[in-house]
């Protein structure tokens, strides 16, 4: 007989039916006999099951595409589909990248890091993980990540401490993944990490939002299924409740909210705040989560000429636009110097890409009323195109006070198409960038992802280089990226993805731990990745009519890549 969590036993609380509890329960008892089998699983049936595991994604695409489309209200040629296509290249580039360093940890015992391991001026280590082949070279020139590690690690203890759960086999254990709601990627992608970095087998439970793809992850990943390594089943609070405080649930992830993190450690309501406030979890196993962040866009002031503040604010709005603004990693605000002569172009050139692109439908539980409370709080907001029933415009609110450190803008993640502007002083570029960055670190809520957007001349300058060069290193956040944004990070596979260390569980902000991981490294305190000012050409540009083209295209070539196929993913960027 097994114990029910706590939370389950609220009065309003939904309760599960004898049919369903049997099914977790089986679900579970089924993981539980198998996770010491998977922990002993030597690596060649690992690769064996990675490759099986990319036929059956490559299988399963169209279906998954197809339902994701008409999720979402996007139609079929449009630039959402684009966006879906790269999600999957997401998912088909992990698999490959895991594959390749279980190679390598057979071959030579831990994966290859594609660059030397140094200690910068400060001490602290970092290790190049990407570019790792020719091909991205090509495809992503001028791109480069390190991972930095946690100050107090040695160079010589990255590699020893690579791949520890692959390398040293310790005892197994049932993971429970409690999937997202926005991005069809993320939890294949939790779930992969999981398995085969921390050597987890895994109960999925996608979020009620996206139930529709849990049977294209179950033929997508049926290698893993079949052998008893993997279990998806749907439902919504009262499952996830119920797992959470299984007996055979040995520790917990999830990629969501802040405020579902707090109730399955403390419990709901005014009860789950006092337990809280006294630290009385009532589930207290090990828990990752990657959960909200309102994510800074610190803008550099430099010599930028027309075209480039057009293309900046082409580029910003396509990472507000991406997933209609239902992602963690959606720039949420920009931050500006207060008397850059630019300041008020780029506004304008944000406001009429974002003039160009249709607004989406607000699929995602809770939108409007979290686009309400924003206006309510700025009703001189700046809403763009003609929403039709469910949609929701584009929206900017500029020249919000900085000093208001309460304003909604500054503590509460929009999760919609909203994002903010704010103007910060500085007597030199130096000054403002240094502010910038206490203003984000204090300030804003999270600390998941922040950008910098600077340009190559203003580089040149020895005072603006050292200015940026430490802003990177003071910046509080997970992942910091030079011209480009999270979700760029998040494609690469080997940027380690996650909230900064060190949040207690009473204050989880942005989260705990880190995924996209398939380099393995150990004790990761951020990514960092730097990226050209103007990517030329840029096939995710709003203007292009043929991104669902590249799209897919670059999905199946990361499923795997050739030299055969690099002709058609380059086809494919020229038409864009």
């Amino acid at each position: 007989m097994t114990l029910g969590n706590p939370l389950e036993l609220r009065e309003d609380s939904p309760m599960l039916t004898p049919e369903t509890r049997a099914e977790l329960e089986a679900a579970l008892a089924d993981l539980a006999e198998n996770k010491e089998r998977w922990a002993r699983l030597d690596l060649d049936q690992h690769i064996t099951i990675l490759e099986e595991i990319t036929r059956d994604l490559r299988d399963v695409a169209p279906r998954w595409i197809g339902a994701s489309l008409e999720a979402k209200g996007l139609a079929p040629g449009s630039y959402g589909e684009g966006e879906e296509w790269v999600v999957l290249a997401v998912v088909f580039r992990l698999v490959r990248l895991l594959r390749a360093s279980l190679e390598q940890i057979r071959a030579s015992g831990r994966p290859g890091l594609p660059g030397a391991i140094h200690a910068r001026p400060d001490g602290q280590t970092v290790a190049r993980v990407f570019p790792l082949a020719l091909w991205e070279r090509l495809f992503l020139a001028g791109m480069e990540a390190e991972a930095w590690l946690e100050p107090g690690v040695r160079v010589e203890e990255v590699a020893a401490s690579q791949a520890r759960s692959c390398r040293e086999r310790g005892p197994g254990g049932v993971a429970l993944v409690l999937g997202a709601g926005n991005v069809s990627a993320l939890a294949p992608a939790d779930l992969l990490h999981k398995l085969f970095v921390e050597g987890r087998v895994v109960l999925l439970k996608p979020n009620p939002v996206n139930a529709y793809l849990a049977p294209l992850y179950e033929r997508g990943f049926r290698a893993l299924i079949r052998r008893g390594f993997l279990r998806v089943v749907s439902g919504g609070a009262a499952e996830g409740a119920f797992l959470c405080g299984h007996p055979l649930v040995d520790e917990l992830h999830m990629t969501g909210s802040d405020r579902t993190y707090e109730a399955i450690v403390f419990g709901p309501g005014t009860e789950g705040a006092r337990r809280r406030a006294e630290d009385r979890p009532l589930v207290d196993k090990p828990f990752s989560a990657e959960l909200g962040n309102i994510s800074p866009v610190i803008v550099v002031p430099g010599p930028w000429s027309d075209d480039d503040v057009a293309a900046q604010g082409g580029r910003i709005a396509s990472w507000m636009v991406n997933n209609a603004g239902f992602n963690c990693l959606t720039p949420r605000v920009l931050v500006q110097h207060d008397g850059w002569g630019r300041r008020r172009a780029l506004r304008r050139a944000v406001r009429r890409a974002l003039g160009a692109a249709p607004p989406r439908r607000a699929y995602y539980p809770g939108a409007r009323a979290r686009h309400a409370a924003f206006l309510d709080a700025h009703p001189d907001a700046r809403m763009i195109g003609s929403p039709a029933e469910g949609e929701l415009p584009w929206t900017l609110i500029e020249e919000v006070d900085p000093t208001r450190t309460d304003d909604i803008c500054f503590r509460t993640e929009a999760f919609c198409a909203l994002t903010a502007e704010t103007g910060i002083p500085g007597s030199s570029v130096a000054e403002f960038i240094e502010r910038a960055v206490d203003f984000a670190n204090e300030t804003l809520w999270g600390t998941l992802t922040a950008s910098i957007l600077v340009h190559p001349k203003s580089l040149g300058d020895r005072q603006v280089a050292r200015a940026v060069d430490r802003a990177v290193a003071r910046l509080r956040y997970g992942t910091v990226v030079i011209n480009n944004y999270g979700g760029m990070a998040y494609y690469l596979g080997v940027a380690p993805w996650g909230a900064f260390p060190g949040h207690h569980r009473r204050d989880i902000q942005s989260g705990t731990g880190f995924v996209q991981n398939a380099l393995m490294l150990d004790r990761v305190q951020k990514s960092v990745v730097r990226c050209p000012f103007r990517p030329r050409p840029d096939p995710s540009a709003l203007t292009s009519r043929r991104f669902h083209e590249f799209g897919r295209a670059l999905a199946l070539y990361e499923a795997d890549p050739s030299v055969l196929g690099v002709p058609g993913v380059l086809a494919s960027v020229l038409r864009s």
